[in-house]
């Protein structure tokens, strides 16, 4: 069993500095003989505090209950000096009556004291005649691992005759001393708090409550008082992430300990605008330009604690990118060497060695970057070169001017922002009003310096594949403005970008991804639709030849639109509902934050007193749990988190493991998975045992060892694109392409690869790739660099691009070079600007080449015939006739088959083929490159196999959208959810939302009103998930073969809670609302588990076992469940006080071995029941069972896989034979004449998932050759 760690407190260690008394005696001798001299000691350890401050015995002796989890840290030794008197009497004045000796103090491993006096010292100590006043200042220690750790110091004034009768806590006199003094003087000592925790302010306010204590007796036992205040503080737990604060009594002050956003924010406890108050917007973009350019940076100050701070708030500004070399913000006089460190660094030191700090002699190119806070500078070393005049690059300038406008508009100074308020003589009162807003000062600093960071790394998404982890840096850098160039090459060579890229390519959601999606004109579908963004046309078109831009958004416009509620419907009202002011909280810039006071500690030293300070601890969260609605998840969840921790401290194991399995349903971001885990490594045998009695305790344990034996993470490096140098077989080509973001699909990799191959081995020549590759980039430089006239550019759609200039031709229509865009052809004529339209894709109806005589020479010349216009086209293209043949045919054929299959994907597709069969022809350039370029064109070729889509599926189908964008294979729809959407002025839009589940947990979740991609890949678990369901309009619960119920909120897009009590593989979650007051969910699972849970706090009502295994499915009517297994229907009621089993019948047995899915007709009282590997549907009387069922035969119906209700029909998903190949077929069966209306063929695949849009549509999911969701509409 291994040693387990609490998590710790507050508190790390507490530390008193002073000078040696052997230099204070000396000093002081020396003075009383008429010699004052104020000299300057070197400073030293006197007392080290450590937790825990109550022993392993004490607390036996207090408590019952003996806890295995103690906390203990990995310590090592530090060696203090230590005074003692001696044993013996002594009669001399010559003779010390002191020995020193050393005491050996277990420290926590990773805090080093060695140089902690220096520090807490920077400016040297020195004897003075008068008391100094209190001073503050804030250190940041980081070990080998990069790990941080912080330290508060309060340097404070006590003097000689205080310092001299205080040596380790004891009283002590020295008869060499005169008992009359007639000099007095003034020693410095230093208490430093460290932790874990970035608490500036909060630690601060804990010290200044101390400091009035160490000064208001004389010859106090100062290390009893100190040891007090460290041990309070490590009772003080760090509080979990979300909007729950907790406040501590530390008298006459209470003290509040922020918590952070999320796992993945910082803890934000200083002021956030102060660098603004130091400088200018614009020389704060300069000097995050410095960071990000990972220069070398000393900031100067002749007030330490602003080093800290302000170096402290520029880490803060550029979150989540962090920074990863040296950081060391305070510099002792003793540490000025650091900065001749031949890496990247950020220091700190004191003003006074601004000069010498100037004459470093560093190597050329390698200046140290100079910032003067007092005086508000930037300048380089070695010279006074003003920042504006360096060679470091400017911030990029949209991004830089958004910044600059944006803080301009905040209101920095407290004074203005409070002068119409009222004066109040309570100084609770007054704090609390200056953390309000310095708070919701905090959260607008840090929204703009997210976005200033959203807006210079918007688009290194466009250029990641996620795949292979590569990002193609050199194709980036051409996407950026001139200007900005500068900028890029140098940050984007930086470790610190290298991790932010890590991040990326991992998808991590954190705020950055979270600002990114919420800002992104692509996932608002109304201002992508119906807003013109120049600027973002400006960044579709140096993206057009991305797979994404390929095809105008217009083709979406036309699609069936579900949005159902109108703008115009919503009341008028505020955008948030919420009061100002809560009963245990208050509002930060819209977002509720609630406080939680804790007990108060009276003695924290007494064993007694901590136990029943965890006990009042407890009470109070058990209060403030039982008097939450459960729908208050979000703070349920701390509250069960630290209700867990505190039961740990007390020993109570099960009890914490209790509290932290509930947050699977509160809030499973917060789950201390680490600290669970230790846990149960550490329970006792007898321990252990009692939690694999308790069911929810066993699967709590199971999950969290089972997660300990995971395949361990795959490598998260980065690679940067780079041509091959080797030849390339069809493997490494298929790698190699998806890495240069050219195209992702395997299959037209492979016909790229034969292309290449034609007349040689089945490999690529590196070469040959070379050329490929460059061909490929000319033409998109070629095509980004077309400036079109005004006239012409109103001709052609908001998102309409060139993708191909022909050279300069003669045409019937003039002299000028032919344009292709995805929808059309045009004439550009030279030496005017206007527009000459050759023919819309879809019009065209024929392609040829003819031969025309010139002289005594055969001319290839391309003519296009259309339906729209009597002439046809010709054009004496020359050599490129053959390759714009192919061209106009590809895009022809792939325009009308999305017109037939109404899928605009196609366009994308063929798009994409003719721009690889320009690059191919441009690569080879020999006789057969026509013929390799033609192994490109599949839709030319495809429209003469394909037969023709039959008339019923033509009329009834309406569009198709594709799930699997932007994958290298399709995968299977296994299901699919439409939920309505609605307008909340306290969440903002709700758009209607379709959800598709994908393998390996994967949902995908497209804006039904614009059917644009809403979110790309929501990863629920890692196994094929069976059902959905849409809870209360704010949730989507699916049930997985992994047995878990993921809740999806729907506003967040987050999987915060989970459900775990099934074992099997779940089959179907049904909703009943017969309750006016309650809804309840009814989950069953294939093992025949059934479980009813209350949606609002999802506590488990009642559950009950089937005595049938291999359930697939389960509906309710009525008070009855349904339920379909291998050999019968069964029919319980709700509680399943009783059960019906329908058996197969032999006339069944005959078709097929097992029922596979049941579905449900309420108002005509019929249960549907469809057979596995069959074709026939059965159709039982629910009124009367004991009739035989009527039968419905599917004609050229393999396998039945699905049934949906729409209005009065019966959907039917299926695979059969149409045309004489296998397809996806689905029946539209009359549910009153029990006849096949329609047969729909849609798929190439089998048809894996049904769902009805408002019954107004219908969405049917295929299989993985196909990977692609069909909208039907509902006649």
């Amino acid at each position: 069993m291994e040693d387990a760690q609490l998590p710790s407190g507050l508190l790390e260690i507490c530390v008193l500095v002073g000078p040696p008394v052997d230099d204070i005696r000396a000093i002081d001798k020396v003075a009383q003989k008429g010699i004052r001299s104020l000299q300057v000691v070197e400073p030293e350890i006197t007392s080290v505090f450590v937790p825990p401050f109550v022993s392993k015995e004490e607390t036996q002796g207090s408590s019952a209950v003996q806890s295995p989890y103690q906390r203990v840290a990995r310590r090592r030794s530090f060696r203090k000096k230590k005074e003692r008197p001696k044993a013996e009497s002594f009669t001399g004045n010559n003779v010390d009556p002191r020995e020193t000796t050393t005491e050996d103090i277990s420290v926590p491993k990773d805090v080093d004291l060695i140089g902690l006096p220096q520090l807490c010292f920077p400016g040297g100590m020195q004897v003075t005649l008068e008391p100094k006043e209190e001073h503050f200042h804030f250190l940041i220690f980081t070990d080998v691992l990069g790990n941080r750790t912080y330290g508060v110091v309060a340097q404070f004034s006590r003097s000689f005759q205080d310092a001299l009768g205080l040596s380790n806590g004891q009283a002590y006199w020295d008869s060499s001393t005169s008992s009359t003094r007639t000099y007095e003087a003034y020693v410095p000592f230093a208490i430093c708090v460290i932790s874990r925790y970035p608490y500036y302010n909060s630690l601060k306010d804990c010290l200044s409550c101390l400091l009035p204590q160490l000064k208001s007796s004389r010859n106090v036992i100062l290390d009893d008082r100190i040891k007090e205040f460290a041990a309070k503080l490590s009772l003080i737990p760090c509080p979990p992430p979300g909007p729950l604060h907790l406040v501590f009594s530390m008298k006459p002050l209470q003290i509040v300990f922020p918590s952070r956003e999320d796992l993945e924010s910082p803890i934000i406890d200083l002021d956030l605008h102060l660098p603004f108050l130091c400088f200018s917007p614009k020389q704060v973009l300069q000097i995050m330009v410095c960071i990000l350019t990972e220069q070398k940076i000393v900031f100067f100050s002749s007030d330490f604690a602003l080093l800290t701070l302000l170096a402290e708030c520029f880490m803060v500004f550029l979150h989540p990118i962090k920074w990863q070399h040296t950081f060391v913000p305070i510099l002792s006089h003793h540490m000025l060497d650091f900065i001749m460190a031949p890496t990247s660094f950020l220091m700190g030191c004191h003003l006074d060695h601004y000069k010498e700090v100037c004459q470093v002699d560093h190597q050329e190119g390698e200046d140290l970057i100079l910032i003067d806070i007092d005086n508000g500078t930037i300048s380089f070393s070695g010279n006074d070169m003003d920042c504006e005049d360096c060679d470091v690059p400017d911030m990029p300038v949209v991004a830089a001017e958004t910044f600059i406008c944006n803080m301009e508009n905040l209101q920095l100074h407290y004074d203005l922002e409070q002068s119409h308020r009222s004066t109040t003589s309570d100084i609770g009162e007054q704090r609390l009003r200056r953390r309000l807003w310095q708070q919701n000062l905090n959260t607008e600093i840090r929204e703009i310096a997210l976005q200033l960071i959203v807006d210079i790394f918007r688009d290194v998404k466009a250029h990641l594949n996620y795949e292979h982890r590569v990002f193609n840096s050199r194709e980036f850098l051409k996407s950026r403005s001139p200007g900005d160039q500068a900028f890029y090459k140098e940050v984007l060579d930086t470790y610190m970008f290298n991790s932010f890229l890590k991040a990326r390519l991992s998808k991590k959601m954190d705020d950055y991804t979270r600002m990114e999606l919420s800002t992104s004109s692509d996932i608002d579908g109304r201002s992508a639709l119906f807003i013109e963004n120049p600027r973002r046309r400006g960044t579709e078109k140096l993206n057009r030849f991305r797979p994404e831009h390929m095809f105008s958004k217009k083709l979406v416009i036309s699609m069936p639109n579900l949005q159902t509620i109108k703008m115009a419907d919503v009341p008028a009202g505020p955008l948030s509902l919420r009061r100002p002011q809560q009963e245990n909280g208050y509002n930060v810039t819209g977002k509720a934050v609630h406080t939680f006071r804790l007990p108060e500690a009276a003695f924290p030293l007494s064993a007694r007193c901590v136990q029943t300070y965890y006990t009042e601890f407890t009470n109070y969260l058990s209060k403030e749990i039982s008097a939450l609605p459960p729908e208050n998840s979000t703070l349920l969840a701390r509250y069960y988190y630290l209700r867990g921790l505190v039961g740990l401290m007390q020993g109570k194991l099960l009890g914490a493991l209790s509290d932290f399995q509930k947050l699977y349903k509160t809030d499973l971001r917060i789950f201390p998975m680490e600290l669970v885990r230790k846990v149960i490594l550490s329970l006792p045998v007898a321990e252990r045992q009692k939690a694999d009695s308790r069911p929810e305790l066993k699967r709590l344990i199971g999950q969290v060892l089972d997660k300990e034996r995971e395949v361990p993470r795959t490598d998260d490096h980065v690679k940067k694109f780079e041509l091959p140098r080797t030849h390339l077989h069809l493997d490494d080509f298929v790698r190699r392409i998806q890495e240069s973001g050219i195209v992702k699909d395997t299959d037209t990799i492979h016909r790229l690869f034969d292309s290449l191959t034609v007349g040689f081995q089945k490999q690529i020549d590196p070469n040959i790739f070379k050329d490929f590759y460059n061909c490929w980039k000319e033409t998109e430089a070629e095509a980004e660099e077309v400036n079109l006239p005004s006239v012409v550019a109103e001709n052609l759609d908001q998102n309409e691009f060139v993708y191909k200039l022909s050279s300069s031709v003669k045409t019937n229509l003039g002299v000028g070079k032919i344009a292709m865009t995805q929808k059309r052809l045009f004439l550009l004529i030279e030496g005017r600007p206007s527009y000459e339209e050759i023919a819309v894709f879809r019009n065209i109806e024929d392609v040829k080449i003819s031969t025309s005589a010139f002289l005594l020479l055969r001319i290839q010349t391309l003519r296009i015939k259309v339906s729209t216009r009597k002439d046809v086209f010709e054009a004496n293209l020359k050599s490129e006739c053959e390759l714009w043949q192919l061209m106009i045919k590809e895009m022809w054929a792939g325009r009308k088959m999305a017109d037939s299959h109404k899928d605009p994907q196609y366009v994308q597709e063929a798009l994409t083929n003719v721009l690889l069969m320009n690059a191919v022809v441009g690569a080879l350039q020999t006789a057969k490159s026509i013929y390799a370029a033609s192994k490109l064109s599949y839709f030319d070729k495809m429209r003469n196999e394909v037969s023709t889509i039959p008339m019923t599926t033509a009329e009834t189908l309406k569009h198709r959208i594709n799930p699997c964008a932007g994958e290298t294979v399709s995968q299977a729809i296994d299901v699919l959810l439409y939920t309505p959407g609605q307008l909340d002025a306290s969440l903002g839009d709700d758009w209607p939302k379709l959800w598709c589940a994908l393998g390996e947990g994967k949902v995908v979740v497209f804006n039904a009103s614009t059917w644009s991609i809403q979110q790309h890949c929501l990863k629920v678990g890692n196994a094929k998930l069976r059902c959905m369901v849409g809870v209360e309009q704010s949730q989507v619960w699916i049930g997985s073969s992994d047995s878990m119920i993921y809740i999806i909120n729907t506003h967040s897009m987050s999987c915060n809670k989970q459900l775990n009590n099934h074992q099997g593989e779940l089959v179907d979650i049904v909703m009943d609302s017969s309750d006016g007051q309650k809804r309840f969910a009814y989950s069953c699972s294939a093992d025949g588990k059934v479980i009813v849970w209350d949606v609002g706090t999802l506590k488990i009502q009642y559950k009950f076992q089937l005595q049938y295994p291999d359930v697939t499915s389960m509906k309710m009517y009525n008070d009855l469940l349904l339920y379909s297994t291998k050999d019968s229907v069964l029919v319980t009621n709700k509680k399943r006080e009783y059960c019906l089993n329908l058996e197969i019948t032999e006339n069944l047995r005959k078709i097929s071995s097992a029922f596979y899915s049941i579905h449900l007709f309420p108002e005509k009282s019929q249960l549907w029941v469809s057979c596995k590997n069959g074709n026939e549907i059965c159709v039982f009387d629910m009124r009367d069972f004991s009739r035989p069922p009527h039968k419905i035969l599917l004609q050229d119906c393999n396998v039945i896989t699905c049934m949906l209700k729409v209005k009065q029909q019966i959907w039917v998903g299926s695979k059969g034979i149409s045309q004489g190949k296998s397809k996806g077929k689905i029946y539209v069966i009359d549910a009153e004449k029990k006849t096949v209306e329609k047969e729909l063929v849609g798929h190439i695949d089998i048809v894996r998932s049904l769902c009805s849009a408002e019954d107004r549509y219908v969405l049917s999911g295929s299989g993985e050759q196909d990977g692609k969701v069909a909208i039907w509409k509902v006649e």
